[in-house]
């Protein structure tokens, strides 16, 4: 089927507003796309639209703090602020709805689902589980709190980024301007507050905690697709997983190392697709 063009959305969070990308008609099943922390709503463009292609109604979201979407005036940027946004989201839609996130948008997709399960239809999870390799966490945590100093051009932002994901540089830089904002001084800064990575923030004993309480009581269907070269989820940790949510349904990505959804949409929306038609038909 075809699609009409793109609408552009603002939605109500807890306290903040959303920005929003929706794809496919309004009145079809609603898929809820989250990103991960320091990322946007456009690394899930291409699966929204596929979705949105199938029947579904594909809606990219901004994390609070990142992209378009408000800052959060309080400075609340724990995981549960997360999920109490997408808990919003979830009333917005006023239907059953399926969620699916990336790291931090997995981990707030995850606990929101936990707590409303007549209202979500299916949770898929892109490389999360409630405890991280401690090697996984250090890389992306210097990648953090490198960046915040900014950087004199795109491509200097192209280095940083191809350190941290450990692959070739892209030959053209000049994609990544449209997820960067310009400071006074002419200093280039990734799209979110850097508020977002204050040590407080990143993996306190709470978020675990949160997780193994939310894996405990989900009874929606829950598909863990997890990278066979992450370093944030390891085999052992999605085992763990496994034994602590007996129904969780595992998918190992080929070659694909943690936050690869935005390198590898199609080979996701494959997979995301096929348990939508199983447990959420259009």
């Amino acid at each position: 089927m075809t699609i009409s063009s793109h609408i552009r959305l603002a939605l109500p969070g807890d306290g903040v507003m959303l920005a929003a990308d929706a794809y496919g008609e309004t009145a079809a099943p609603p898929v809820f796309f989250f990103h991960g922390g320091g990322q946007s709503r456009r690394s899930w463009t291409g699966t929204a639209r596929m979705v949105a292609r199938a029947g579904y109604r594909g809606i990219t979201v901004d994390l609070r703090g990142h992209g378009e979407s408000g800052w959060a005036a309080d400075g609340d940027y724990f995981v549960d602020a997360y999920a109490r946004d997408v808990e919003h989201l979830l009333a917005w839609a006023g239907r059953p709805a399926a969620l699916v996130g990336a790291s931090r948008g997995g981990q707030a997709a995850f606990i929101a689902a936990s707590r409303h399960p007549k209202q979500v239809s299916l949770v898929m999870l892109a490389d999360v589980a409630p405890w991280n390799a401690q090697s996984g966490l250090k890389r992306i945590f210097k990648f953090l709190a490198e960046s915040l100093d900014g950087y004199t051009s795109v491509d200097e932002a192209a280095d940083a980024l191809a350190h941290l994901l450990e692959r070739p540089r892209v030959a053209d830089a000049s994609g990544l301007a449209k997820m960067m904002r310009t400071a006074p001084d002419g200093r280039l800064f990734w799209q979110w507050d850097p508020a977002t990575a204050k040590p407080d923030f990143l993996a306190p004993p709470e978020e675990e905690a949160a997780m193994v309480a939310a894996a405990r009581r989900i009874t929606c269907p829950t598909v863990l697709v997890r990278g066979s070269l992450s370093d944030l989820v390891p085999p052992e940790n999605a085992a763990r997983f496994k034994a602590l949510m007996p129904h969780l349904v595992m998918v190992e990505a080929q070659g694909a190392g943690h936050m690869f959804t935005g390198d590898r949409n199609d080979a996701f929306g494959a997979t995301l697709l096929e348990y939508l038609r199983k447990f959420a038909p259009v």
